[in-house]
């Protein structure tokens, strides 16, 4: 079975791509996760002890994951076998689990099996892993972009640790730069380039801690690198030209998808119309569904904002209507001015806790009675049973008001909606302050 430091054989490896050839050797030699990897952390001491034990590393692209799988095989002495979920599928998997076993039983050697992607098996797919991973046939090391929390089913989950790799920091991108450029066994230090400050400093912000993007462009960089004074020189032309547009990391089925709009609908919430439009472009420039964010201004206009600003709804259903007749990339203005308006409002949450309240009344109580003054007497026989006798009609006295009950009897002193004093919601408590002072003697004030 290869180690993956055999791909370095054969004059180092040097047809690989950069972004192959350069990956790190040894421990010390790896960049970022200093918060999973730091000396005495349970990983590292599994894996200086040789220790090694089950589990799912999860984060964006290019910070290290499948380079971290493949130093875990070199320090170690089972043997290692790297599995794509893209392009395999089960039969593979229970070959490889029978090879492992009779190595096991034959030599007492252990396999790791390192499963990129692996969020890509179905649940049946993952179902075959778990008698294995068990009883020690193999150790599972698997690499997903996606939040392990929804992509592996629980069985498996629970046999497993879960380890959240994050984007690299800007000075290990850095790190990184500085050490390929001056690399001369498997970098770029044997081709004597200069990078441009300007270079590297876009260069590190467009990677957004994407350490493969990095490299791709540093090796695509290396081949255009204009001849200045004698000496070949990356510039930032070359580099924009290498990269095209930022790396993103946004995937609209994973979990950055979600991150995303979780801090837009905060940002709304939090009245800061400078965030909510900061990752309303994020979405945007990475392709979302302008449905989908229009769906969720409107119910932010409703959760958020609710009677404060009932316009803030109008709002949100009119740019959701404008958008299904608009699309990119004019909607993105629509949706602006949509933002802004519910980023703006005075907000108040008591719509929704209101019907949160009266559903929880429903379900301790669902079989309560309609009073019988408050049912419909219009059918044949509604009469002579009662239906809607004492009912007062609010229409025939003063200011269409009149003092009655609308709940039944058991749930007579229940209170459902509290208004804030925000916006349009004052108009709310004030109007029933004076209809309803037993309830409602001064409103909820805003905390």
């Amino acid at each position: 079975m290869k180690k993956p430091d055999d791909l370095f054989s054969s004059a180092h490896g040097k047809n690989l791509p950069l972004s192959e050839r350069f990956r790190p050797r040894k421990l010390s030699e790896f960049l970022g996760q200093k918060h999973i990897l730091q000396p005495g952390s349970l990983l590292y001491r599994a894996i200086e002890q040789d220790q090694l034990f089950s589990f799912i590393m999860w984060g964006p692209p290019g910070c290290g994951k499948t380079t971290l799988a493949r130093l875990l095989a070199q320090h170690s002495k089972a043997d290692f076998v790297e599995f794509s979920a893209v392009t395999s599928g089960v039969p593979e998997v229970r070959k490889i689990i029978a090879e492992a076993r009779e190595r096991q039983e034959l030599y007492n050697t252990s396999t790791i099996l390192f499963v990129d992607e692996i969020h890509r098996f179905n649940k049946a797919q993952q179902d075959a892993f778990l008698p294995f991973v068990e009883n020690g046939s193999i150790i599972l090391i698997g690499a997903t972009i996606e939040n392990p929390y929804y992509a592996v089913i629980s069985s498996l989950a629970s046999r497993l640790r879960f380890y959240n790799f994050r984007s690299l920091e800007a000075e290990e991108v850095r790190e990184m730069i500085d050490r390929v450029m001056s690399d001369e066994e498997r970098g770029l230090g044997r081709e004597k380039l200069i990078l441009t400050p300007e270079a590297r400093d876009f260069l590190v912000d467009a990677s957004g801690g994407d350490g493969r993007f990095v490299l791709n462009a540093l090796e695509l960089g290396s081949v255009f690198a204009k001849d200045i004074e004698g000496q070949r020189t990356i510039t930032l032309d070359v580099i924009l030209d290498a990269v095209q547009r930022r790396a993103r990391k946004y995937d609209k089925t994973g979990s950055e998808h979600y991150d995303t709009i979780s801090a837009f609908i905060k940002s709304i919430r939090g009245g800061d119309p400078n965030g909510a439009l900061y990752w309303l472009a994020r979405m945007i420039e990475a392709g979302e569904d302008p449905r989908f964010i229009a769906r969720r201004l409107i119910i932010a206009a409703s959760e958020e904002v609710g009677c404060a600003d009932p316009l803030a709804l109008m709002t949100a259903v009119a740019a959701s209507q404008a958008v299904e007749t608009v699309g990119w990339p004019e909607s993105r203005i629509i949706l602006s001015q949509a933002v802004i308006h519910v980023a703006c409002s005075p907000k108040s949450n008591a719509a929704y806790l209101a019907i949160s309240k009266a559903q929880e009344a429903v379900r301790n109580k669902p079989n309560l009675p309609v009073p019988l003054h408050l049912r419909n007497p219009s059918f044949k026989g509604a009469k002579e049973l009662g239906y809607g006798d004492g009912f007062l009609y609010p229409h025939d006295f003063s200011g269409h008001f009149v003092v009655q009950s609308y709940l039944p009897d058991n749930l007579l002193s229940q209170i459902f909606y509290q208004p804030t004093q925000q916006g349009y919601e004052n108009r709310f408590h004030e109007a029933l302050k004076k209809w309803w002072p037993e309830k409602y003697p001064g409103g909820k004030k805003e905390s």
